[in-house]
This record gives structure tokens, C-alpha cells and sequence, in this order.
């Protein structure tokens, strides 16, 4: 549906030259919601300007739908981007507009008849939630109420794909669940492939499928959600995992109990969030379990739990309760300073 081919974009000015992205490629599934996430500075928000060629790349392919939005023409450009919706971080509304005419407006710049403008505009403002508020004006909306605008106009293309620049990075907690909601059911509701850029691993975790991780203008590691979860391999990751399980042990507690024992962190993942591990670990083996920290949060489509304990005991009981774990589904990683 979305595929970036080897894709660099490099700015250049008289005192520097920034190469934004270095050999990016990401391929996006028709229908999923596929997440982007990074630090400041990663690149993250010059790869999805690209795809609708607000940016031009320097080098490398992109393909939308089948088109090659590298190859058009002005005039072939300005059709294909009909089919891509986008929403910003900053809503982007006419201030001087009504909630009803900042859909209509855009519908009416592109030739639509005027009673089909007029359908789809209530049809979705319906979809967000805001009937009610098509007479009201941008500063008469909370910030939600202003994306869920956004959302409306941009569906209002009826577009197979919709990029998400930082769409709730700007809304209190609350509002953006409700803004993730919104997405989730906008998603599987209308089959729109969608393509967002974060710095929130709270949102990834929360609707995506499959999540790209970028530093320094590269994609670091890919993959579902769950893998880069319970399997992640770069610290830039790990990072972002642990901002959703801190874990806040302190460095002489760690010395202490590594030389009574190995302290491991504990993944489970689906079925094995479920099972008493532990329990069983206590009953069939010579070990003390003390638990450190945990919680267990739903991804999209399956519950993942991250815990880390201490097993207490000699080597070889402690080796056979690791083994015994792992063959029950769980990833043990050792916990070292």
C-alpha cells in the first residue's frame, strides 16, 4: 500500500547539509495501522512529508497505492494526493471558518457538486462525534474537538490512506485516548491504511500493528508491535519500552541481589500473560522468586507483561528455572549492570 525504496532526503543551506533520512525503506500492509517513532530530530516527521511529496526526495522510490508519487507530474501529483488525508499536529483549521466550512471548503476547491458536499460533510462529521457543533467556530473547540475536525475534513476526501503528523502530542491524556479511539475505529470501520509518527510509545502500544523505530534519519529496527516489545535490540528501543515499565531499581539493590542469585526481566506475551510462572517455579524448583517491578498493558490486538524478579538459590536451580520459563513461552532476559 505504502512502500518507501531506499529513500534519502538531504537539506542543504549555505552553512550546513542535514541528510534528514538515510536509506529509509518501510513497507506498509493495506489496512493496517502502521506507527513511526522516534526522538526529536530522527526523522520521523520528514519521512511522512515525503509520502505525499510535500517533501521531494533526494534519492530512492515511493509508491502509494500503486502509484509512484516520484514520477508524477504537477497536475498527476495534485490528483493522487486526493487519495491521501493528512492530520497535523497543530489541526491546521481556518480560524474564520465554521467547524462545517473547514470540511466543506477544501470538498468545494475540488470541483465536488454542492449537495454531495453537503452529505459528507454531516456523514462525518457524525463519524468524529460533532453534529453539534457544525455552526461553531475553531476557537470556540477544545483541542480535541479541534482534531476530531481535522480527522472529519480529512476523511471527507474519502481516501484510501491517511498520514497522522503528531496527531495527539498536543492533547491532555484523556483527549488522546479518545483521539486513538477515533483512529481504531476509523480503521477497521473504513478499511483506511493508516501511516502515523510519534514519540509516544504509549500510541504505538495503544493501535498500531506494526511500529518503524528511526535514529539519526535511519530506521533502526521493524517489526510487529509485539516483537519490538519482547524483543527489542537497540537501546533507542528499550527506551521507549521502559517509559511504559519504569522500573526504578536502585544500582546497590542490583549489585546485592546478582550476588545472591540472577535478576531477570521477565516477557510474556498473549496466552503466557495468564499463567502462574512463577508459582510453578517456586513449587518445582529450589528458588526464592522476589518480584521487582511488573505490569501487563494491552497492545492492539494482544496483552503483553513485563516483570522483574530475583531467583534466589544455587546456579543450578536457578539455570533450570530460567530453562523451565522459556520452554513455557516466557523471554527471559538477564538483568546486568
Amino acid at each position: 500500500m505504502i512502500e518507501l525504496k531506499q529513500v534519502s532526503k538531504t537539506f542543504v543551506s549555505k552553512k550546513s547539509t542535514v541528510k534528514a533520512l538515510d536509506n529509509v525503506s518501510i513497507h506498509v500492509k493495506k489496512g493496517e495501522i502502521y506507527g513511526v517513532i522516534g526522538y526529536s530530530g530522527a526523522g520521523k516527521s520528514t519521512l511522512i512529508r515525503c509520502v505525499n511529496m510535500l517533501e521531494k526526495p533526494s534519492e530512492g522510490e515511493i509508491d502509494v497505492n500503486g502509484v509512484s508519487m516520484t514520477k508524477l507530474s504537477t497536475n498527476k501529483l495534485r490528483e493522487a494526493r486526493q487519495n491521501i488525508g493528512m492530520i497535523f499536529q497543530g489541526f491546521n483549521l481556518l480560524k474564520t471558518a465554521t467547524v462545517y466550512e473547514n470540511i466543506a471548503i477544501p470538498l468545494k476547491l475540488t470541483g465536488i457538486a454542492k449537495t454531495e458536499i453537503d452529505e459528507r460533510v454531516k456523514k462525518y462529521l457524525a463519524v468524529v462525534g460533532l453534529e453539534a457543533k457544525a455552526d461553531s467556530f475553531p476557537s470556540q473547540l477544545s483541542g480535541g474537538q479541534k482534531q476530531r475536525v481535522a480527522i472529519a475534513r480529512a476523511l471527507s476526501h474519502e481516501p484510501d490512506v491517511l498520514l497522522s503528523d503528531e496527531a495527539t502530542s498536543a492533547l491532555d491524556p484523556e483527549t488522546t485516548e479518545s483521539i486513538l479511539s477515533l483512529l481504531l475505529k476509523i480503521n477497521k470501520e473504513f478499511g483506511i491504511t493508516i501511516l502515523l509518527i510519534t514519540h509516544e510509545m504509549h500510541v504505538v502500544q495503544k493501535i498500531c500493528d506494526r511500529v518503524a523505530v528511526m535514529e539519526n534519519g535511519k530506521v533502526i529496527e521493524e517489526g510487529k508491535v509485539i516483537d519490538i516489545f519482547s524483543k527489542s535490540t537497540t537501546d533507542t528501543t528499550k527506551k521507549f519500552i521502559n517509559s511504559l515499565f519504569p522500573e526504578d531499581i536502585p544500582t546497590e539493590v542490583l549489585n546485592s541481589l546478582n550476588e545472591q542469585g540472577p535478576v531477570i526481566r521477565l516477557s510474556f506475551v498473549d496466552h503466557s500473560t495468564g499463567k502462574p510462572a512463577l508459582a510453578e517455579v517456586a513449587k518445582k524448583f529450589e528458588v526464592y522468586t522476589n518480584i521487582l517491578s511488573g505490569n501487563i498493558v494491552q497492545l492492539k490486538n494482544e496483552p503483553y507483561g513485563r516483570m522483574v524478579i530475583h531467583l534466589q538459590g544455587i546456579q543450578e536451580q536457578t539455570e533450570a528455572a530460567i530453562t523451565y520459563l522459556e520452554a513455557e513461552g516466557v523471554h527471559v532476559e538477564r538483568v546486568n549492570l
